[in-house]
């Protein structure tokens, strides 16, 4: 029996298009949750934090509730329907903004580290939204319907960082207050976008599961794919995580910070306009090499000096190259399932991915805080050897399908 014979029934072309608007405008406003945090995560935690060596430990938290959430929210995606799982990630994104608010006022580093968790609980379930698009289209439009979704993200690069600079000061006794406020206003505005969404709901061979995920994650396919998300998205996660408290402890401005994360998000995002179709040009293994390649130069570039220019160049080439190694890494994710298996193992995929990065953020503040910028930078390099080494193997091993297809 062919994996066509299992694909779940898609919506007219007018609805897929709706779909696709919907979760790129969804993905605008909730991505801004991810930057706002990145952008005080490390700030706050050195304000409140009762150790200066705790100061990134909120990101960390915030990568932490990413994984931990992930496998229960792809299990309410699994017997319920994706929307489900997104409406009820918006919660955490309204908790998120709230609980961090209440955090700042009374001056707690635990509260706003419980904000984080739930913040991290929101952008996994955020990052579901590419599969959700990949989901609503023909196999063939697949890459192109995931990068449009990822490139909504190029209005959050714009509206998390502004959110901080035009808010952080409009409550002087609490400063960044008004930023957790507005950030669950934009939060729960995306839930209201997210209502309109319309998504196949599981059928009957999706709740049977499918292969089990032991033999699935043994494809060399997925473990490829598992292996270039992880270190794309740890080294994105690794470095952005430190270069704000850089910045600062380099003498550089809060302004500056924020534009430099600005430009990273917008890097991260603005490329997907087009990823899509690269992959299908030249194929996923090489669009995750040239971002893997990416990511080793801006970690070369901020070794080369610590001005605004290096650290905006840095963030900016590392912001690529995660969008080229991620999404790459999420269109091979898509040739190792049937479509039955789909939730279960794009949620394994993610749990994998996120558990990885959550490694990377705790060890991120520490290395910042005892050995400086440059030894984070190096540090680097390690992961990505593997990275580039699971390719190289790829390339010689070449399995002939990703998938193995059952007899007719």
């Amino acid at each position: 029996m062919s994996l066509e014979q299992h694909a779940p029934e898609i919506g007219s072309r007018r609805e897929q298009r709706g779909n696709i608007l919907r979760l790129s405008l969804a993905q605008a406003l909730a991505g801004a949750n991810s930057t706002v945090i990145y952008a005080t995560g490390a700030i706050i935690g050195a304000m409140l934090a009762p150790d200066k060596a705790l100061a990134t430990l909120p990101i960390s938290i915030f990568v932490v509730g990413m994984a931990a959430c992930i496998l229960p929210t792809g299990k309410i995606a699994h017997h319920y329907g994706r929307r489900a799982a997104f409406l009820a990630g918006t919660v955490g994104g309204v908790l998120a903004g709230l609980l961090a608010a209440l955090a700042v006022i009374l001056g707690s580093f635990w509260i706003f580290c419980l904000a984080t968790f739930f913040g991290g609980a929101y952008a996994a379930v955020v990052l579901s939204f590419r599969f959700a698009a990949a989901d609503c289209v023909e196999p063939e439009w697949r890459p192109r319907a995931l990068s449009i979704v990822m490139a909504g993200g190029v209005a959050a690069g714009v509206i998390g960082p502004q959110l901080v600079t035009f808010t952080m000061d409009l409550w002087p006794p609490h400063m960044f207050a008004a930023t957790f406020i507005a950030q669950a206003v934009v939060a729960a505005l995306s839930a209201i976008v997210l209502t309109g969404v319309r998504l196949p709901m599981p059928t009957t061979a999706e709740l049977a599961g499918g292969r089990p995920l032991a033999v699935i994650a043994r494809q060399p396919r997925f473990i490829l794919a598992a292996t270039c998300g992880a270190v794309s998205y740890m080294l994105m996660n690794f470095l952005m995580t430190a270069a704000p408290l850089a910045m600062r402890m380099c003498g550089h401005s809060q302004a500056n910070s924020n534009l430099g994360l600005q430009w990273h998000v917008i890097a991260m995002y603005a490329p997907s306009f087009f990823t899509g179709r690269l992959i299908t040009r030249f194929g996923a293994e090489r669009v995750v090499a040239v971002g893997l390649a990416l990511i080793g130069l801006s970690a070369a570039v901020g070794l080369a000096g610590i001005d605004v220019a290096h650290f905006w160049a840095t963030l900016i080439l590392l912001g690529v190259g995660w969008n080229f190694g991620f999404i790459g890494a999420s269109a091979l994710v898509l040739e190792c399932h049937r479509p039955e298996e789909k939730t279960r193992v794009q949620a394994l995929n993610d749990f994998l991915v996120f558990g990885t990065m959550a490694v990377g953020s705790f060890s991120s503040g520490g290395l910042l805080a005892s050995h400086g910028w440059s030894s984070v930078l190096w540090v680097s390099f390690a992961p990505l050897a593997l990275a580039v080494a699971a390719l190289a193997l790829s390339a010689v091993v070449r399995p002939s399908l990703s998938i193995e297809r059952e007899s007719a």
